[in-house]
């Protein structure tokens, strides 16, 4: 009874009070407006920094280039590149990752299983732009936004192992340097073209003393803060035209220029033109080729020789598809002489290992001169060219050990007489400086850069002397 009474004195109460105006809405309206501004805006950093300082802050989150996609749009016949940036698909794992590359992938994950990563969001309240808002807990495969911050755990620099010896920097002397820096045809803010030396391999391995990627990270890194990265390869003994990347973005475009060049003429054979990337090198080989010019499509394959000490590339005769690889070349005569010599212009439409040599030797049957390892019984019976200068020239000292001093025709053992003449790449540079500005651009307007390496002296020397040799049996 005394629960009712109670209650009927309330409503009276509720019932008798004045109605509120149309103002006191708005007013109250308004102060809960405000009320919630304020509360937006009350993450600011002199409330928060206590809270923030028990982690450890990423740098904001910001969209870079997808250099593979845009590889793969250039490789193909558009005229424009839309969607190449990761903006919508790089993960929290994923940013991690990429800003502390020394944390292992299993300390991150357990990390997030243990919901120890937290997320800072950008928030706008009343069109103002705040830059912090409440932590929040984060899942690995979240997406990220524009400007997001990541904080991680203080201890995570406990726990992580501790960071791998630095290699020791290669040293050059100021003459090694100097002829480092000379072999340096073209540079810009992206990519770097050498026109590479004989006899410099051009990755490190087992009894290689020096490489480029060693001598470039020493050597050629200018204004950068990077080591120039190989993105492709040329074999030890070739020479001519190799293409540094300076910036790990440039590195993934060209990296996907090379492979979509390979897998689009495994896959489309010559119908498909890809316009992107274009190679051409010059080549003396022994004999000469039945017919002038042609396209040489036969699949390779590695087998392994002496007792598994090293190993081969062959064509693949037997039909199996097994561990081959398609190969497409395409050659032309450039010039032939009565001493036995051809010069071929060859333009790989793929880029496998000694596809060039193989090619020339098992499927042409003209052996490249210099190449023992798949033209040895053509240079078993070969003599060297005679010529009237017998008197051999003092071999000079060459920075790294290098035999810069004859290997041409004349030479009982010649050097290998192949050579990376010309290569057509898009400006890389002109490119990622329109992506920064919009990641949708038009590409039809970019700019191609054209290189052409000089011979080296040994492939000089035997071109003038197999000219001078020509020019004797024309005037007898």
């Amino acid at each position: 009874m005394a629960k009712w009474r109670l209650a009927t004195a309330t409503l009276r109460r509720h019932l008798q009070s004045q109605s509120p105006s149309i103002s006191s809405l708005k007013d109250t309206t308004k102060s809960f407006s405000a009320a919630a501004a304020q509360q937006c805006r009350s993450y600011s950093p002199a409330q928060t920094d206590n809270a923030r300082g028990k982690w450890l802050t990423l740098p904001p989150f910001s969209p870079t280039v997808d250099g593979t996609a845009v590889g793969k749009e250039l490789a193909s016949e558009g005229d424009s590149i839309t969607g190449s940036t990761d903006s919508s698909t790089t993960t929290a794992l994923r940013w991690i990752l990429r800003c502390r590359p020394d944390l292992p992938r299993t300390l991150v994950q357990k990390l997030f299983r243990l919901r120890q990563v937290r997320r800072e969001m950008s928030v706008s309240c009343d069109g103002d732009e705040v830059q912090r808002s409440q932590l929040k807990r984060v899942a690995a495969k979240e997406s990220l936004n524009v400007g997001d911050r990541i904080y991680l755990p203080l201890s995570v620099d406990n726990d992580a192992p501790p960071p791998p010896a630095k290699k020791e920097s290669f040293r050059c002397s100021e003459e090694e340097r100097k002829f480092v820096c000379s072999l340096v045809l073209y540079k810009d803010p992206s990519i770097i073209v050498l026109n590479k030396p004989h006899g410099m391999a051009v990755q490190g391995g087992t009894g290689i003393k020096t490489s480029i990627d060693e001598l470039a990270a020493t050597c050629l890194t200018f204004d950068k803060s990077e080591s120039p990265r190989l993105v492709h390869r040329l074999d030890r003994d070739c020479s001519g035209l190799l293409v540094l990347a300076r910036t790990q973005t440039a590195a993934t475009v060209l990296h996907s220029i090379f492979r979509e060049k390979t897998s689009g003429a495994s896959a489309y054979g010559v119908k498909k033109n890809i316009k992107s990337l274009k190679r051409k090198y010059m080549a003396l080989v022994i004999g000469c080729p039945r017919r002038q010019r042609g396209q040489i499509s036969a699949p390779l394959r590695k087998v392994v020789v002496d007792d598994g000490k090293s190993d081969r590339i062959t064509v693949n005769d037997n039909g199996e598809l097994v561990s081959t690889q398609h190969a497409i070349t395409e050659y032309r005569v450039i010039e032939s002489s009565p001493h036995g010599y051809t010069w071929l212009e060859l333009r790989p439409l793929t880029g496998r290992k000694h596809q060039l040599r193989v090619h020339c030797a098992e499927v042409l049957g003209t052996p490249i001169v210099g190449d023992y390892k798949y033209g040895w019984q053509a240079h078993k019976s070969r003599e060297p060219l005679v010529t009237s200068e017998n008197t051999p020239t003092k071999p000079q000292s060459s920075p790294f050990g290098l035999d810069l001093d004859g290997g041409d025709v004349s030479s009982k053992q010649p050097h290998l007489h192949l050579h990376s003449k010309q290569i057509d790449l898009p400006n890389i540079s002109q490119l990622l400086e329109k992506m920064q500005v919009s990641s949708d651009s038009d590409i039809s307007d970019i700019d191609s850069l054209k290189f052409d390496a000089p011979l080296p002296t040994h492939m000089q020397l035997s071109f003038n002397l197999l000219k001078s040799k020509v020019e004797t049996c024309d005037k007898n």
